[in-house]
């Protein structure tokens, strides 16, 4: 087993030149009613819009070839990015429009020429995440599809009961705090994992996790301990404002 030392070594560089998928059509509906006449990844952290903090951040890494799936409101994201020729001169922008949404997973059908290793990620996210660490990760673990994967704590504000038989009482949890380990909405996926997604059908990336895992391929989950917010989330966006005002919002290493 590679050592955690050498691990980081062979980290270094892994996700550069590696082309990117951000899924950029929803349409928010949870931070309504600001998005529906503002598409959610032009949704701002100080003065700029969350995809373009998290463009930067795989610039950083040397991710330059970059896809845009687009539904919602897609001209308007199109019309920011011709406006900002000082971040298009650094990375190749592409747009796959669709007209019918077709699921977190189906719009990948979509995307011409992928035909190598891939990241893919939800375009409404701010993170620290270390893609060299997770392109590498999915490497050594010869992965189908890797899932970037965080705990989330969730606290329960009631009395939880235990029942037993004729409506016994058992137990008693009072507010009780549950640990989850929930997808960051950031992955890598080996091409062949395309062959599991029909064109022009609509499939949901948790459809397409049960669908390899059926057809025995091996799908991995790396752990991570970054900052990572789904902005789509009020209480999410609320504190990505926090501290992106503190100027530490997710910037590179």
């Amino acid at each position: 087993m590679i050592s955690e030392a050498r691990a980081c070594v062979a980290d270094r560089g892994a996700a550069k030149g590696t082309r990117a998928v951000i899924l950029a059509g929803g349409k928010g509906v949870r931070l309504h009613p600001f998005t529906v006449v503002f598409p959610k990844p032009l949704v701002p952290l100080g003065d700029r819009p969350i995809i373009e903090v998290l463009i930067e951040r795989l610039i950083a890494f040397g991710i330059t070839d970059i896809t845009l799936t687009l539904g919602h409101l897609a001209e308007l994201i199109k019309a920011y990015f011709q406006h900002r020729p000082q971040l298009t001169a650094q990375a190749r922008l592409r747009y796959v429009d669709e007209e019918e949404p077709t699921g977190t997973a189906g719009s990948l059908a979509s995307v011409q020429g992928l035909d190598r290793t891939f990241l893919v990620m939800n375009g409404d996210l701010l993170t620290d995440l270390d893609f060299d660490e997770l392109v590498s990760f999915h490497r050594r673990h010869r992965a189908a599809l890797t899932i970037a994967v965080h705990q989330r704590h969730v606290k329960v504000d009631f009395g939880v009961l235990e029942l037993g038989d004729t409506y016994r009482v058992t137990g008693y949890d009072e507010k009780p705090e549950l640990k989850y380990v929930v997808s960051m909405g950031i992955y890598v996926y080996e091409p062949r994992v395309l062959k599991a997604i029909a064109p022009g059908s609509y499939l949901d990336f948790p459809d397409l996790v049960l669908k390899l895992i059926s057809a025995g391929e091996k799908v991995c989950a790396m752990p991570s301990d970054c900052l990572w917010l789904d902005i789509g989330r009020p209480e999410d966006y609320a504190r990505a404002q926090e501290i992106y005002s503190d100027g530490k919002g997710g910037e590179p290493p």
